[in-house]
């Protein structure tokens, strides 16, 4: 793949406020997660104010997960999007944690019983075609090659097979900016800080945020998604910065 290929393809540029080069990207996301893990899940409750759940729930449905469904769940986190995805498909044998920080998997680990992997979306550990769904939520912009992390997602996806991409986007209009730079990247790295005594959640809140303002529009996202085979790709949008991106492999 030609350098100017990978750029096109990576989520952000490298920000030199948190490493110096993109080689050394993956590594500090998994030792911030690794050191902000057991704080996740009241971080991630100021983000979204309380209602993440019933988001999740709602845009997982949206996308077609229906009881029975075998589930790959990319950068599983502490398991707040599986924890969706098993009360729709009815059992946790049938959803599957995948993620690079293994303090992430402990915490899933403690919270939920399914079955849960190492490993990040360039190259998953998992078979061919032997999954029905696939989802990942909130960690597009973590990965450092959309075009890598998407082959790997068709090519574990069983034909007719559903990929859905949660993320958050900087929004476009100049208020709804200004008012999200102001909460997302201000003040709840502030409250991070005060609510859990970690320095490191405080980092990982505004490097959070650094990278949604510096992410690749939707519309390459959706570009990319149908250039690595997935058909009828769709972005769904609530309240001008969360989107759902769906795609499904036909063969």
């Amino acid at each position: 793949m030609s350098d100017a290929k990978q750029v096109a393809t990576r989520p952000h540029p490298p920000l030199p406020a948190y490493y110096a080069a993109a080689e050394e990207r993956a590594r500090f996301v998994r030792e911030l997660f690794d050191r902000t893990a057991a704080h996740y899940d009241r971080i991630n409750w100021l983000l979204s104010l309380g209602s993440g759940a019933s988001y999740r729930r709602r845009a997982l449905r949206g996308a077609g997960l229906r009881s029975g469904a075998r589930v790959l769940d990319v950068a599983v986190g502490t398991g707040l999007l599986a924890r969706e995805a098993v009360r729709i498909t009815g059992n946790p044998a049938l959803v599957t944690g995948i993620d690079i920080s293994a303090n992430m998997l402990a915490e899933a680990r403690r919270l939920l019983g399914i079955p849960l992997i190492q490993g990040g979306a360039e190259a998953l550990p998992i078979a061919d075609r032997s999954v029905d769904f696939l989802s990942m939520g909130y960690a597009l912009r973590h990965v450092s090659d959309l075009e890598a992390a998407f082959g790997e997602f068709r090519r574990v996806l069983r034909p007719g097979g559903t990929v859905l991409l949660l993320e958050i986007t900087r929004p476009i209009r100049r208020v709804p900016h200004a008012l999200g730079r102001l909460y997302l990247g201000r003040l709840v790295p502030l409250l991070s800080r005060i609510a859990t005594s970690n320095v490191a959640t405080e980092t990982l809140m505004r490097y959070y945020w650094e990278t949604i303002e510096s992410c690749i529009p939707p519309e390459i996202i959706g570009r990319v998604l149908t250039q690595s085979g997935f058909e009828g790709v769709r972005c769904e949008t609530e309240l001008a910065v969360f989107r759902a991106y769906v795609g499904q492999r036909k063969t």
